[in-house]
């Protein structure tokens, strides 16, 4: 079992389980359905890229993907790279803008998201190596550039003075108490107050009511599919990790195969 553990928790895209359970897909613009991995916490692999040398990781908003993620027919999730790129700035100047609950991203390229909860007075509380944390903004950045990102879920947020209690209430907790496998759930239960975000906050079973859809270009986009907004926030940020590129590269390779597969399939 543990092989099996140590291979599902470094699945790529062109892993992931088709909808029909011999691996085929019966159409070519079917959904791919997303699954419930065995993940590791993507932040403790955001701390071990961030040792590494800077060079060559710098910020590329071009390589942003554009997402929309819906809940049934209702749409929760919204980015547009073109006007988030924009609010991306130098962390010093992103604390003449931030209000107490806002929440944060701070970005870089080849590197997981990290999010934060702005609670006043220069510092932030996330989620950092297993443990949350109240830090100064600029020492939580590490040197990334930031941006106010309260506008991308679409749910009701809680009153700011119940965003920043939520999130210094949770001050300490690490490890086992951890109700949350990245700093993005942290920071967005906290603003919005939704047990979705919490590890096991939904049952998984039946069909997958979440929605994430992938815009490649003008006219060409990819639907995936998942049984909770976990497992779908997990996904979205190993995209956001290794850039707009490299999921359009996959998701070419994946189709190209799946066209062979299917065609080899139809002649027997």
């Amino acid at each position: 079992m543990g092989n099996q553990v140590e291979k599902l928790t470094h699945l790529t895209y062109s892993e992931v389980p088709t909808a029909d359970p011999n691996g085929y897909e019966p159409e070519d613009d079917c959904p791919r359905i997303g699954v419930s991995y065995i993940f590791s916490n993507d932040d403790e692999q955001e701390d071990h890229d961030a040792e590494k040398d800077d060079e060559g990781s710098q910020y590329d908003g071009r390589n942003e993907l554009e997402c929309a993620v819906f809940y049934r027919d209702e749409c929760v999730y919204e980015r547009n790279p073109k006007s988030i790129e924009m609010a991306t700035q130098p962390c010093e100047n992103l604390l003449s803008e931030c209000k107490a609950g806002d929440l944060l991203e701070f970005v870089a390229a080849g590197q997981y998201p990290h999010w934060a909860v702005y609670v006043g007075d220069f510092q932030v509380v996330h989620l950092h190596r297993s443990e949350i944390k109240v830090d100064f903004l600029v020492d939580a950045s590490q040197g990334k550039p930031g941006r106010v990102v309260n506008e991308l879920y679409k749910f009701r947020p809680l009153r700011p003075d119940a965003v920043v209690q939520a999130a210094m209430d949770q001050v300490g907790a690490k490890d086992g108490d951890l109700c949350w496998r990245n700093s993005e759930c942290f920071a967005a239960w906290c603003r919005f107050g939704r047990r979705e975000f919490k590890t096991g906050g939904e049952i998984r079973i039946g069909k997958q009511p979440y929605r994430m859809k992938l815009q490649l270009s003008e006219k060409k986009s990819h639907v995936l599919e998942f049984q909770s907004l976990e497992d779908l926030v997990m996904e979205k940020r190993r995209n956001d990790q290794i850039g707009r590129e490299a999921v359009v590269q996959e998701l070419a390779n994946h189709l190209n195969c799946s066209e062979e597969i299917d065609s080899h399939y139809g002649c027997n």
